[in-house]
Formats: C-alpha cells, sequence, structure tokens
C-alpha cells in the first residue's frame, strides 16, 4: 500500500470549501452561478474567510445561541478545517 500523506486530504478538503465559499458568495449576491470560479470570485472567498477569522471569539459564541445560514457554516468548517491542518504541521515539528 503506498504511503498517503495524512495533511494531503485535509489541505484538498480546504481548497473545495475555498470553492464552496466562493460559489456561495455569488449565489447570495443574486448572480447565476459562473462556468468557472475567477481570480476575484476567489479573492472574495479569501476576505470572507479572513472576515471570519478577525471576528472575536464572543460573537462566534454568540451564533451558537441562533441559526447560522449556509455561509457562514462554510466559514466555521473552513476554520475547523485549518484548525486540524495547523495542529498536524505543529505535531510534525514537535
Amino acid at each position: 500500500m503506498p504511503y498517503t500523506d495524512p495533511l494531503e486530504p485535509m489541505l484538498q478538503r480546504e481548497e473545495e470549501l475555498r470553492h464552496e465559499i466562493a460559489r456561495r458568495l455569488v449565489e447570495e449576491a443574486g448572480a447565476p452561478p459562473p462556468p468557472a470560479l475567477s481570480a476575484d470570485h476567489l479573492d472574495a472567498a479569501d476576505a470572507a474567510i479572513a472576515n471570519w477569522e478577525e471576528q472575536g471569539e464572543e460573537e462566534q459564541d454568540q451564533r451558537a445561541f441562533r441559526a447560522m445560514g449556509p455561509l457562514q457554516q462554510l466559514l466555521a468548517e473552513h476554520r475547523e478545517i485549518i484548525e486540524r491542518i495547523v495542529d498536524e504541521r505543529d505535531r510534525r515539528l514537535g
């Protein structure tokens, strides 16, 4: 059985989530889905991810008391996968 790096599926999932976030932003803007995502779409996804990361934990904790929309769920899942990637990389360095 060939060696597979446990980090690789996490990195792939992170990239998939980034694209899903970009598509969701397009959809929420009321635009038809593009045949392919542009650099602008991915930049908007990166900005949404950065904004989500900058929010304090208090703001995120308050979201636990109300339903999250599809975009917020994707952003939360992205944050979780990033945390798992960081943990895996830290284990490798430790």
